[in-house]
């Protein structure tokens, strides 16, 4: 059952979507502190030193949510979907400028052993990772979008099935399946 917060972000959206621009004013406030969450969760995964901080994750992330003119929100769980996907981009562009910048070298490291991509000693490229979710997408898109909301996004496989429109079982295998496809392509660029 949803509740009154979880209305209210839906209602929101919807008169958003239909080109009200209070609504975005109002959404604001509502969803900062789960944008600033999910931020954080990606910037937890980022070697430390990054010069990228979560607030600027999320003030960048905000500024392209506002540029999603064509998107009509479904739900909150559709919007904070889109928000990771925008996140995700962000960082993966912030790696591939920082790589240019030192010709190569330098490339962001982010531990993936919480997701059991890699084993626990290793952590692997942002880049390389986006890459290998990129060549996913094009042989299984289901199965790269549940990496991409789970891992990325922190929704859990409810949430997931809901935005998919599948049966939560299937993101359980779909997880399953991407994460084993996911270790063996990321782990033999590094062998």
């Amino acid at each position: 059952m949803a509740t009154p917060l979880t209305q209210e972000v839906t209602g929101l959206l919807e008169d958003w979507s239909n080109g009200d621009r209070a609504a975005y004013d109002k959404l604001v406030p509502l969803v900062h502190d789960e944008l600033h969450r999910l931020a954080h969760h990606y910037m937890s995964r980022e070697r430390p030193g990054h010069t990228l901080q979560t607030t600027a994750l999320v003030d960048e992330a905000y500024l392209r949510l506002i540029d999603q003119t064509n998107v009509r929100w479904q739900n909150r769980t559709h919007f904070f979907a889109i928000a990771a996907e925008l996140m995700r981009r962000i960082l993966v562009d912030y790696a591939r400028r920082h790589a240019r910048a030192k010709r190569g070298g330098g490339a962001q490291m982010v531990s993936l052993d919480e997701a059991a991509l890699v084993s626990r000693e290793r952590s692997t490229d942002l880049v390389a990772l986006d890459e290998a979710l990129t060549k996913l997408a094009e042989l299984d898109p289901r199965k790269s979008r549940v990496v991409e909301l789970r891992f990325f996004g922190g929704l859990d496989v409810k949430e997931t099935a809901e935005i998919l429109k599948v049966h939560p079982n299937t993101v359980i295998k779909d997880w399953n399946l991407a994460k084993a496809w996911l270790h063996s392509r990321v782990m033999t660029n590094y062998e």
